[in-house]
Protein backbone atom coordinates (compact mmCIF):
# COMPACT_ATOMS: atom_id res chain seq x y z
CA UNK A 1 0.00 0.00 0.00
CA UNK A 2 1.47 3.35 -1.02
CA UNK A 3 1.76 6.16 1.50
CA UNK A 4 2.06 9.85 0.87
CA UNK A 5 4.68 12.18 2.28
CA UNK A 6 1.97 14.82 2.75
CA UNK A 7 -0.79 15.17 5.33
CA UNK A 8 -4.43 15.29 4.25
CA UNK A 9 -4.64 19.09 4.07
CA UNK A 10 -1.51 19.24 1.95
CA UNK A 11 -2.90 16.57 -0.38
CA UNK A 12 -6.15 18.53 -0.74
CA UNK A 13 -4.21 21.67 -1.67
CA UNK A 14 -2.08 19.77 -4.21
CA UNK A 15 -5.25 18.36 -5.80
CA UNK A 16 -6.82 21.82 -5.90
CA UNK A 17 -3.75 23.33 -7.58
CA UNK A 18 -3.68 20.46 -10.07
CA UNK A 19 -7.29 21.13 -11.04
CA UNK A 20 -6.47 24.83 -11.52
CA UNK A 21 -4.32 23.79 -14.49
CA UNK A 22 -7.18 22.03 -16.25
CA UNK A 23 -10.13 24.37 -16.54
CA UNK A 24 -12.19 21.98 -18.73
CA UNK A 25 -11.99 19.21 -16.13
CA UNK A 26 -9.89 16.02 -15.96
CA UNK A 27 -10.34 12.38 -15.06
CA UNK A 28 -9.31 10.65 -11.84
CA UNK A 29 -6.35 8.98 -13.57
CA UNK A 30 -5.12 12.27 -14.99
CA UNK A 31 -5.37 13.96 -11.57
CA UNK A 32 -3.26 11.18 -10.07
CA UNK A 33 -0.64 11.47 -12.80
CA UNK A 34 -0.53 15.27 -12.95
CA UNK A 35 -0.49 15.80 -9.18
CA UNK A 36 2.37 13.38 -8.52
CA UNK A 37 0.65 12.15 -5.36
CA UNK A 38 1.59 8.61 -4.40
CA UNK A 39 -1.79 7.56 -3.09
CA UNK A 40 -4.20 4.85 -4.15
CA UNK A 41 -7.09 5.67 -6.44
CA UNK A 42 -9.70 5.12 -3.74
CA UNK A 43 -7.84 7.49 -1.40
CA UNK A 44 -7.71 10.13 -4.13
CA UNK A 45 -11.43 9.58 -4.67
CA UNK A 46 -12.06 10.28 -0.97
CA UNK A 47 -10.02 13.48 -1.15
CA UNK A 48 -12.02 14.62 -4.19
CA UNK A 49 -15.28 13.79 -2.41
CA UNK A 50 -14.15 15.94 0.50
CA UNK A 51 -13.42 18.87 -1.85
CA UNK A 52 -16.76 18.30 -3.55
CA UNK A 53 -18.61 18.41 -0.21
CA UNK A 54 -16.88 21.72 0.52
CA UNK A 55 -18.14 23.14 -2.77
CA UNK A 56 -14.63 23.50 -4.17
CA UNK A 57 -14.85 20.73 -6.77
CA UNK A 58 -17.67 19.77 -9.12
CA UNK A 59 -18.07 16.89 -11.58
CA UNK A 60 -19.57 16.26 -14.99
CA UNK A 61 -20.27 12.98 -16.75
CA UNK A 62 -20.81 9.61 -15.14
CA UNK A 63 -18.77 6.58 -14.06
CA UNK A 64 -15.72 6.17 -16.30
CA UNK A 65 -16.34 9.48 -18.05
CA UNK A 66 -16.48 11.57 -14.85
CA UNK A 67 -14.45 14.76 -15.04
CA UNK A 68 -13.46 16.89 -12.04
CA UNK A 69 -13.01 20.66 -12.09
CA UNK A 70 -12.88 23.62 -9.71
CA UNK A 71 -16.10 25.49 -9.07
CA UNK A 72 -14.16 28.68 -8.32
CA UNK A 73 -11.31 29.61 -10.68
CA UNK A 74 -8.30 31.11 -8.94
CA UNK A 75 -8.13 34.04 -11.35
CA UNK A 76 -11.36 35.67 -12.47
CA UNK A 77 -10.33 38.86 -14.19
CA UNK A 78 -10.03 39.33 -17.94
CA UNK A 79 -11.46 35.89 -18.73
CA UNK A 80 -8.27 34.13 -17.54
CA UNK A 81 -8.87 31.06 -15.42
CA UNK A 82 -5.24 30.14 -14.93
CA UNK A 83 -1.88 30.32 -16.62
CA UNK A 84 -2.63 27.47 -19.00
CA UNK A 85 -6.28 28.08 -19.93
CA UNK A 86 -7.74 31.25 -21.34
CA UNK A 87 -11.50 31.39 -21.69
CA UNK A 88 -12.15 31.66 -25.43
CA UNK A 89 -15.35 33.63 -24.97
CA UNK A 90 -15.02 37.39 -24.37
CA UNK A 91 -17.25 37.97 -21.35
CA UNK A 92 -19.18 41.16 -20.73
CA UNK A 93 -19.01 42.85 -17.33
CA UNK A 94 -22.41 41.36 -16.51
CA UNK A 95 -21.28 37.93 -17.71
CA UNK A 96 -18.31 38.05 -15.36
CA UNK A 97 -20.57 39.05 -12.47
CA UNK A 98 -22.92 36.15 -13.15
CA UNK A 99 -20.03 33.71 -13.44
CA UNK A 100 -18.60 34.76 -10.09
CA UNK A 101 -22.01 34.55 -8.41
CA UNK A 102 -22.83 31.01 -9.58
CA UNK A 103 -19.30 29.68 -9.00
CA UNK A 104 -19.53 30.03 -5.25
CA UNK A 105 -20.23 27.04 -2.96
CA UNK A 106 -23.88 25.99 -2.78
CA UNK A 107 -23.91 26.86 0.91
CA UNK A 108 -23.45 30.58 0.20
CA UNK A 109 -25.91 30.82 -2.72
CA UNK A 110 -29.47 31.80 -1.79
CA UNK A 111 -32.09 29.11 -2.55
CA UNK A 112 -34.72 30.38 -5.00
CA UNK A 113 -37.83 29.11 -6.72
CA UNK A 114 -39.43 29.79 -10.09
CA UNK A 115 -40.32 33.48 -10.55
CA UNK A 116 -43.33 33.87 -12.85
CA UNK A 117 -42.59 37.56 -13.39
CA UNK A 118 -39.36 36.74 -15.20
CA UNK A 119 -41.53 35.44 -18.04
CA UNK A 120 -44.72 37.45 -17.58
CA UNK A 121 -42.90 40.79 -17.63
CA UNK A 122 -41.32 40.08 -21.03
CA UNK A 123 -43.16 41.90 -23.84
CA UNK A 124 -42.36 40.53 -27.32
CA UNK A 125 -40.93 43.14 -29.71
CA UNK A 126 -40.93 45.77 -26.94
CA UNK A 127 -38.52 44.10 -24.54
CA UNK A 128 -35.49 42.27 -25.84
CA UNK A 129 -32.66 40.22 -24.38
CA UNK A 130 -30.51 41.09 -27.40
CA UNK A 131 -29.53 44.68 -28.14
CA UNK A 132 -29.96 46.22 -31.62
CA UNK A 133 -26.18 45.89 -32.08
CA UNK A 134 -26.35 42.22 -31.08
CA UNK A 135 -29.06 41.58 -33.67
CA UNK A 136 -27.20 43.41 -36.43
CA UNK A 137 -24.04 41.46 -35.70
CA UNK A 138 -25.87 38.12 -35.66
CA UNK A 139 -27.81 38.94 -38.84
CA UNK A 140 -24.59 39.78 -40.66
CA UNK A 141 -22.97 36.55 -39.46
CA UNK A 142 -25.97 34.43 -40.36
CA UNK A 143 -26.52 35.59 -43.94
CA UNK A 144 -26.58 32.86 -46.55
CA UNK A 145 -27.25 32.79 -50.28
CA UNK A 146 -30.65 31.24 -49.59
CA UNK A 147 -32.37 34.01 -47.62
CA UNK A 148 -35.13 34.36 -50.24
CA UNK A 149 -35.71 30.61 -50.65
CA UNK A 150 -38.38 28.44 -48.96
CA UNK A 151 -37.84 27.73 -45.26
CA UNK A 152 -35.24 25.07 -44.60
CA UNK A 153 -33.50 25.29 -47.98
CA UNK A 154 -30.09 26.14 -46.54
CA UNK A 155 -30.24 23.57 -43.73
CA UNK A 156 -31.16 20.83 -46.21
CA UNK A 157 -28.09 21.65 -48.28
CA UNK A 158 -25.75 21.20 -45.30
CA UNK A 159 -27.84 18.57 -43.50
CA UNK A 160 -25.26 15.76 -43.40
CA UNK A 161 -22.66 17.99 -41.80
CA UNK A 162 -25.20 19.64 -39.49
CA UNK A 163 -26.38 16.24 -38.23
CA UNK A 164 -22.87 15.40 -37.07
CA UNK A 165 -21.90 18.81 -35.71
CA UNK A 166 -25.08 19.61 -33.79
CA UNK A 167 -25.62 16.05 -32.54
CA UNK A 168 -22.06 15.89 -31.22
CA UNK A 169 -21.86 19.35 -29.68
CA UNK A 170 -25.27 19.26 -28.02
CA UNK A 171 -24.57 15.78 -26.64
CA UNK A 172 -21.11 16.88 -25.49
CA UNK A 173 -22.72 19.63 -23.43
CA UNK A 174 -24.60 16.86 -21.59
CA UNK A 175 -21.37 15.03 -20.70
CA UNK A 176 -21.52 12.57 -23.62
CA UNK A 177 -18.01 11.16 -24.27
CA UNK A 178 -18.40 10.25 -27.96
CA UNK A 179 -15.74 11.96 -30.09
CA UNK A 180 -16.59 13.82 -33.27
CA UNK A 181 -15.25 10.88 -35.27
CA UNK A 182 -17.26 8.40 -33.18
CA UNK A 183 -20.36 10.50 -33.87
CA UNK A 184 -19.75 10.52 -37.62
CA UNK A 185 -19.39 6.74 -37.66
CA UNK A 186 -22.55 6.28 -35.60
CA UNK A 187 -24.70 8.66 -37.67
CA UNK A 188 -23.34 7.75 -41.11
CA UNK A 189 -22.74 4.01 -40.68
CA UNK A 190 -24.66 3.06 -37.55
CA UNK A 191 -21.41 1.96 -35.91
CA UNK A 192 -21.57 2.09 -32.10
CA UNK A 193 -18.29 2.83 -30.30
CA UNK A 194 -17.10 -0.19 -28.32
CA UNK A 195 -15.99 1.75 -25.24
CA UNK A 196 -19.11 3.91 -24.85
CA UNK A 197 -22.44 3.29 -23.17
CA UNK A 198 -25.66 2.47 -24.99
CA UNK A 199 -27.23 5.60 -23.50
CA UNK A 200 -24.58 7.80 -25.14
CA UNK A 201 -25.27 6.27 -28.54
CA UNK A 202 -29.01 6.68 -27.98
CA UNK A 203 -28.55 10.34 -27.09
CA UNK A 204 -26.70 11.06 -30.33
CA UNK A 205 -29.12 9.11 -32.51
CA UNK A 206 -32.00 10.95 -30.85
CA UNK A 207 -30.35 14.23 -31.82
CA UNK A 208 -30.08 13.01 -35.40
CA UNK A 209 -33.81 12.24 -35.52
CA UNK A 210 -34.72 15.56 -33.91
CA UNK A 211 -32.56 17.60 -36.30
CA UNK A 212 -34.06 15.82 -39.30
CA UNK A 213 -37.52 16.61 -37.90
CA UNK A 214 -36.67 20.32 -37.67
CA UNK A 215 -35.07 20.52 -41.12
CA UNK A 216 -37.42 18.31 -43.12
CA UNK A 217 -40.57 19.80 -41.57
CA UNK A 218 -39.46 23.44 -41.71
CA UNK A 219 -42.71 24.60 -43.31
CA UNK A 220 -44.91 22.77 -40.77
CA UNK A 221 -43.29 23.48 -37.40
CA UNK A 222 -42.93 26.53 -35.17
CA UNK A 223 -43.05 27.62 -31.56
CA UNK A 224 -46.17 25.63 -30.79
CA UNK A 225 -47.13 22.68 -28.63
CA UNK A 226 -46.93 20.15 -31.45
CA UNK A 227 -43.37 21.06 -32.32
CA UNK A 228 -41.88 21.35 -28.84
CA UNK A 229 -43.52 18.25 -27.37
CA UNK A 230 -42.56 16.14 -30.38
CA UNK A 231 -39.04 17.55 -30.28
CA UNK A 232 -38.86 16.38 -26.67
CA UNK A 233 -40.26 12.98 -27.60
CA UNK A 234 -37.53 12.53 -30.21
CA UNK A 235 -34.69 13.72 -27.98
CA UNK A 236 -35.79 11.71 -24.93
CA UNK A 237 -36.63 8.50 -26.78
CA UNK A 238 -35.33 5.54 -24.76
CA UNK A 239 -33.66 7.76 -22.15
CA UNK A 240 -36.43 8.28 -19.58
CA UNK A 241 -37.46 5.73 -16.89
CA UNK A 242 -41.09 6.23 -17.95
CA UNK A 243 -41.36 5.97 -21.73
CA UNK A 244 -44.77 7.67 -21.61
CA UNK A 245 -43.06 10.82 -20.29
CA UNK A 246 -41.56 11.54 -23.70
CA UNK A 247 -43.42 14.51 -25.16
CA UNK A 248 -45.54 14.97 -22.03
CA UNK A 249 -45.35 17.86 -19.57
CA UNK A 250 -44.24 16.76 -16.13
CA UNK A 251 -46.66 16.27 -13.27
CA UNK A 252 -44.25 16.34 -10.32
CA UNK A 253 -41.40 18.38 -8.87
CA UNK A 254 -37.80 18.07 -10.04
CA UNK A 255 -34.46 19.34 -8.81
CA UNK A 256 -31.46 20.85 -10.60
CA UNK A 257 -28.07 19.29 -9.85
CA UNK A 258 -25.45 21.60 -8.31
CA UNK A 259 -27.95 24.43 -8.07
CA UNK A 260 -30.01 26.18 -5.40
CA UNK A 261 -32.89 26.65 -7.86
CA UNK A 262 -36.14 24.70 -7.39
CA UNK A 263 -38.34 24.64 -10.54
CA UNK A 264 -42.10 25.06 -10.50
CA UNK A 265 -43.82 21.87 -9.30
CA UNK A 266 -47.59 22.43 -9.70
CA UNK A 267 -48.74 20.73 -12.96
CA UNK A 268 -51.40 23.34 -13.72
CA UNK A 269 -48.87 26.15 -13.35
CA UNK A 270 -46.34 24.33 -15.54
CA UNK A 271 -49.00 23.96 -18.22
CA UNK A 272 -49.94 27.63 -17.96
CA UNK A 273 -46.37 28.93 -18.17
CA UNK A 274 -45.52 26.54 -21.00
CA UNK A 275 -48.33 27.95 -23.12
CA UNK A 276 -47.24 31.52 -22.31
CA UNK A 277 -43.66 30.72 -23.38
CA UNK A 278 -44.90 29.41 -26.71
CA UNK A 279 -47.23 32.37 -27.23
CA UNK A 280 -44.50 34.93 -26.50
CA UNK A 281 -41.86 33.08 -28.54
CA UNK A 282 -44.18 32.85 -31.53
CA UNK A 283 -44.89 36.59 -31.36
CA UNK A 284 -41.22 37.63 -31.46
CA UNK A 285 -40.29 38.96 -34.90
CA UNK A 286 -36.50 38.80 -34.79
CA UNK A 287 -35.27 35.21 -35.39
CA UNK A 288 -32.23 35.60 -33.13
CA UNK A 289 -34.27 36.99 -30.25
CA UNK A 290 -36.67 34.08 -30.74
CA UNK A 291 -33.79 31.61 -30.59
CA UNK A 292 -32.27 33.11 -27.45
CA UNK A 293 -35.63 33.59 -25.73
CA UNK A 294 -36.40 29.87 -26.02
CA UNK A 295 -32.91 28.99 -24.78
CA UNK A 296 -33.59 31.10 -21.67
CA UNK A 297 -37.21 30.46 -20.81
CA UNK A 298 -37.73 26.79 -21.71
CA UNK A 299 -35.00 25.38 -19.43
CA UNK A 300 -35.98 27.85 -16.71
CA UNK A 301 -39.48 26.35 -16.61
CA UNK A 302 -38.21 22.75 -16.94
CA UNK A 303 -41.56 21.68 -18.45
CA UNK A 304 -40.45 18.07 -19.03
CA UNK A 305 -39.14 15.37 -16.69
CA UNK A 306 -35.66 15.74 -18.22
CA UNK A 307 -33.91 16.71 -21.49
CA UNK A 308 -35.10 20.32 -21.27
CA UNK A 309 -31.82 21.99 -22.23
CA UNK A 310 -31.44 19.71 -25.25
CA UNK A 311 -34.92 20.68 -26.42
CA UNK A 312 -34.08 24.38 -26.03
CA UNK A 313 -30.82 24.08 -27.99
CA UNK A 314 -32.49 22.42 -30.96
CA UNK A 315 -35.59 24.60 -30.73
CA UNK A 316 -33.31 27.64 -31.05
CA UNK A 317 -32.66 26.49 -34.61
CA UNK A 318 -36.35 26.59 -35.58
CA UNK A 319 -36.39 30.34 -36.20
CA UNK A 320 -32.94 30.32 -37.85
CA UNK A 321 -33.98 27.52 -40.17
CA UNK A 322 -37.23 29.27 -41.05
CA UNK A 323 -35.25 32.27 -42.32
CA UNK A 324 -32.49 30.22 -44.00
CA UNK A 325 -29.90 31.63 -41.61
CA UNK A 326 -26.78 29.72 -40.62
CA UNK A 327 -27.65 27.17 -37.92
CA UNK A 328 -26.48 27.21 -34.32
CA UNK A 329 -24.41 24.05 -33.74
CA UNK A 330 -22.70 25.06 -30.46
CA UNK A 331 -19.28 24.55 -32.03
CA UNK A 332 -16.45 24.75 -29.45
CA UNK A 333 -18.76 25.94 -26.64
CA UNK A 334 -17.12 25.14 -23.26
CA UNK A 335 -19.45 23.02 -21.15
CA UNK A 336 -18.62 24.86 -17.94
CA UNK A 337 -19.50 28.29 -19.30
CA UNK A 338 -22.75 27.05 -20.82
CA UNK A 339 -23.73 25.44 -17.50
CA UNK A 340 -22.80 28.58 -15.57
CA UNK A 341 -24.84 30.65 -18.02
CA UNK A 342 -27.87 28.47 -17.33
CA UNK A 343 -27.26 28.69 -13.57
CA UNK A 344 -27.32 32.48 -13.93
CA UNK A 345 -30.81 32.19 -15.43
CA UNK A 346 -31.99 29.67 -12.84
CA UNK A 347 -30.68 31.34 -9.71
CA UNK A 348 -30.46 35.03 -10.60
CA UNK A 349 -32.79 35.54 -13.58
CA UNK A 350 -29.79 37.10 -15.29
CA UNK A 351 -29.07 36.35 -18.93
CA UNK A 352 -25.74 38.13 -19.51
CA UNK A 353 -23.41 35.11 -19.30
CA UNK A 354 -25.69 32.88 -21.36
CA UNK A 355 -25.98 35.69 -23.93
CA UNK A 356 -22.19 35.95 -24.14
CA UNK A 357 -22.08 32.21 -24.83
CA UNK A 358 -24.95 32.39 -27.35
CA UNK A 359 -23.43 35.19 -29.44
CA UNK A 360 -19.96 33.66 -29.44
CA UNK A 361 -21.38 30.22 -30.27
CA UNK A 362 -23.35 31.60 -33.21
CA UNK A 363 -20.27 33.30 -34.59
CA UNK A 364 -18.34 30.01 -34.44
CA UNK A 365 -21.19 28.10 -36.05
CA UNK A 366 -21.72 30.66 -38.79
CA UNK A 367 -18.05 30.55 -39.73
CA UNK A 368 -18.22 26.76 -39.80
CA UNK A 369 -20.96 26.79 -42.42
CA UNK A 370 -19.96 29.80 -44.48
CA UNK A 371 -18.58 28.61 -47.82
CA UNK A 372 -16.80 31.91 -48.48
CA UNK A 373 -16.15 34.80 -46.14
CA UNK A 374 -14.03 37.87 -46.59
CA UNK A 375 -12.52 37.54 -43.13
CA UNK A 376 -12.33 34.70 -40.66
CA UNK A 377 -10.74 36.80 -37.93
CA UNK A 378 -7.51 35.84 -36.23
CA UNK A 379 -5.67 32.65 -37.28
CA UNK A 380 -6.35 29.57 -35.18
CA UNK A 381 -3.25 29.51 -32.97
CA UNK A 382 -3.92 25.95 -31.81
CA UNK A 383 -3.86 24.66 -35.39
CA UNK A 384 -0.71 26.64 -36.08
CA UNK A 385 0.93 25.22 -32.97
CA UNK A 386 0.26 21.62 -34.01
CA UNK A 387 0.23 22.14 -37.77
CA UNK A 388 2.87 19.49 -38.52
CA UNK A 389 1.37 16.94 -36.12
CA UNK A 390 -2.10 17.37 -37.61
CA UNK A 391 -0.89 17.20 -41.21
CA UNK A 392 1.26 14.12 -40.59
CA UNK A 393 -1.50 12.24 -38.75
CA UNK A 394 -4.21 13.00 -41.34
CA UNK A 395 -1.88 12.01 -44.18
CA UNK A 396 -0.96 8.75 -42.46
CA UNK A 397 -4.59 7.79 -41.85
CA UNK A 398 -5.81 8.58 -45.36
CA UNK A 399 -2.85 7.35 -47.39
CA UNK A 400 -2.98 3.99 -45.58
CA UNK A 401 -6.80 3.78 -45.66
CA UNK A 402 -6.88 3.14 -41.93
CA UNK A 403 -10.39 2.23 -40.68
CA UNK A 404 -12.19 4.79 -38.54
CA UNK A 405 -12.02 2.89 -35.25
CA UNK A 406 -8.28 2.30 -35.60
CA UNK A 407 -7.84 5.93 -36.70
CA UNK A 408 -9.62 7.06 -33.55
CA UNK A 409 -7.14 5.12 -31.41
CA UNK A 410 -4.22 6.59 -33.33
CA UNK A 411 -5.52 10.11 -32.79
CA UNK A 412 -6.05 9.55 -29.07
CA UNK A 413 -2.60 8.00 -28.70
CA UNK A 414 -0.99 10.96 -30.43
CA UNK A 415 -2.96 13.39 -28.28
CA UNK A 416 -1.69 11.64 -25.15
CA UNK A 417 1.88 12.67 -26.06
CA UNK A 418 0.89 16.36 -25.89
CA UNK A 419 0.27 18.52 -22.81
CA UNK A 420 -2.85 17.23 -21.07
CA UNK A 421 -4.68 20.55 -21.48
CA UNK A 422 -4.50 20.11 -25.29
CA UNK A 423 -5.68 16.48 -25.55
CA UNK A 424 -9.39 17.00 -26.18
CA UNK A 425 -8.87 19.93 -28.54
CA UNK A 426 -6.27 18.03 -30.59
CA UNK A 427 -8.63 15.05 -31.03
CA UNK A 428 -11.45 17.37 -32.13
CA UNK A 429 -9.26 19.25 -34.62
CA UNK A 430 -7.95 16.06 -36.29
CA UNK A 431 -11.46 14.57 -36.37
CA UNK A 432 -12.73 17.76 -38.01
CA UNK A 433 -9.96 17.71 -40.62
CA UNK A 434 -10.76 14.13 -41.57
CA UNK A 435 -14.50 14.76 -41.80
CA UNK A 436 -13.88 17.89 -43.91
CA UNK A 437 -11.80 16.18 -46.60
CA UNK A 438 -13.27 16.15 -50.09
CA UNK A 439 -12.15 15.97 -53.71
CA UNK A 440 -11.21 19.63 -53.77
CA UNK A 441 -8.90 19.84 -50.74
CA UNK A 442 -7.15 16.51 -50.00
CA UNK A 443 -4.03 17.42 -52.00
CA UNK A 444 -2.89 19.77 -49.24
CA UNK A 445 -1.94 16.66 -47.27
CA UNK A 446 0.13 15.25 -50.16
CA UNK A 447 -2.35 12.42 -50.57
CA UNK A 448 -2.60 10.74 -53.98
CA UNK A 449 -6.01 10.56 -55.69
CA UNK A 450 -5.94 6.75 -55.64
CA UNK A 451 -5.24 6.80 -51.88
CA UNK A 452 -8.09 9.22 -51.28
CA UNK A 453 -10.52 7.05 -53.26
CA UNK A 454 -9.53 3.94 -51.30
CA UNK A 455 -9.86 5.75 -47.96
CA UNK A 456 -13.35 6.94 -48.88
CA UNK A 457 -14.36 3.35 -49.59
CA UNK A 458 -13.04 2.12 -46.25
CA UNK A 459 -14.87 4.92 -44.43
CA UNK A 460 -18.11 4.29 -46.29
CA UNK A 461 -18.01 7.64 -48.06
CA UNK A 462 -18.09 6.43 -51.66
Amino acid sequence: MKSSQFNINQELEIIRKTLERFGEGISLDTIKEASGLEIEARTLQRRLDKLKEAGIVATSGKTRSTLYYLTQPSVEENNVVNEERVIPIPLSHGGKEVRRAVSGPLAVRRPVGYDREFLLSYRPNKDSYLTPDDKRKLADLGKTARLDQPAGTYAKEILQRLLIDLSWNSSRLEGNTYSLLDTQQLISLGKIADDKTAAEAQMILNHKDAIEFIVQSADEIGFNRYTITNLHALLSNGLLPDSAASGRLRGFGVGIGNSVFTPLSIPQRIEEMFEIILEKAGAIQDPFEQAFFIMVQLPYLQPFDDVNKRVSRLAANISLNAHNLAPLAFVDVPEDLYVQGMLGVYELNRIELLKDVFIWAYERSAFRYAALRQSLGEPDMFRLKYRDDIRSLVAQIVSNAIPADEAGRMIRNKAATLPAADWAKFVEVVDTELLSLHEGNFARYWIRPSEFVEWRKVWGKS
